[in-house]
């Protein structure tokens, strides 16, 4: 797989201002950014988060997820730190696209959860990729990461592409009427690691 780097430019944010740092995934044709606050380069293990891309929740404001809310406090928590890196990867959908995602909440709408609506379609479960991760990180000279997550597979997966993951850090945020469903399948189904009292944002 050949990831290359294309171009940076400032973002300014709500936050703050990060440097937006533009990839090119060869093999896809995807591209991927990640969003950079401060001098996170070194030894050090720096706040970071593994985001993809989630178009309903990121930028529609869906309440189905938590994706949109978790974006957000994920770029203010590495802001606040003064330090960090945000990975906004292109797959949408735990990798299985958008219109396929459609056709999935139109099965959930009918009462099925995410998994089952996945499986229904032809799908695994989570269809995510994260070998794109490691030639990033290394451009930007992040040797470790503080994970802001709540899935112990992300962890692993990341692992498996020689990207250290010194910490996992809980990312809860968002929980509310419309997505306790499918808060409660990413614990039971797909093992994300969440406890009741640590949400912020509770509705």
């Amino acid at each position: 797989m050949t990831v290359k780097f294309v171009a940076s430019s400032k973002l300014p944010t709500p936050w703050g201002v990060f440097e937006m740092v533009g990839f090119d995934d060869e093999t896809t044709g995807k591209e991927h950014v990640a969003l950079v606050f401060g001098e996170p380069a070194g030894d050090t293990p720096v706040l970071a988060r593994v985001h993809s891309e989630c178009l309903t929740g990121d930028a529609l404001f869906s309440l189905r997820c938590d994706c949109g809310f978790q974006l957000q406090e994920a770029l203010k928590n590495i802001a606040e730190a003064g330090c960090g890196v945000l990975l906004y990867l292109r797959q949408e959908g735990r990798g299985i696209g958008l219109l396929n995602k459609i056709k999935a909440y139109h099965l959930q709408d009918g009462g099925a959860d995410t998994v089952e609506a996945n499986e229904a379609l032809g799908f695994a479960a989570d269809m995510r990729d994260y070998s794109m991760c490691q030639p990033m990180l290394d451009h930007l000279a992040i040797k470790a990461v503080r994970l802001m997550t709540n899935n112990p597979r992300k962890v692993k997966a990341l692992e498996s592409y020689n990207v250290k993951v010194a910490e996992r850090v809980p990312l809860q945020v968002g929980k509310n009427r419309h997505n306790e469903d499918y808060l409660a399948t990413k614990m039971g189904k797909l093992g994300h690691m969440m406890t009741e009292h640590h949400f912020k944002d509770d509705d």
